[in-house]
């Protein structure tokens, strides 16, 4: 079994520790990272002060990026098979008119 790893992430000013699977911690730090940068954005450009707001906001920007994408994957997903429907089609087509 794998040993935990302690580890320290500050987001929007405050320290979170977290013990965690070596694994994750590259993960962690980059999502840290990300969620930092995009608050001090929304501090910059909105004016925003309450950190609650800038963070509410990140989870807003995080989450439509992932439910966007699972948008486009469940599009691309269907005409994936819709295409692969009117080859199957041409093909049984072809080969039950020899």
């Amino acid at each position: 079994m794998e040993e935990k790893l302690k580890i320290k992430l500050s987001i929007a000013d405050r320290v979170y520790p977290l013990t965690i699977d070596p694994k994750q911690e590259e993960g962690l730090r980059k999502a840290a990272k990300n969620i930092d940068l995009l608050a001090k954005k929304f501090e910059q450009n909105y004016a925003v002060r309450d950190k609650q707001d800038v963070l509410a906001m990140c989870a807003l920007q995080f989450a439509s990026k992932i439910e966007q994408g699972g948008i486009s994957e469940s599009e691309n997903i269907k005409s994936a098979k819709d295409r692969l429907k009117a080859l199957d089609d041409l093909i049984y087509n072809r080969l039950g008119s020899e």
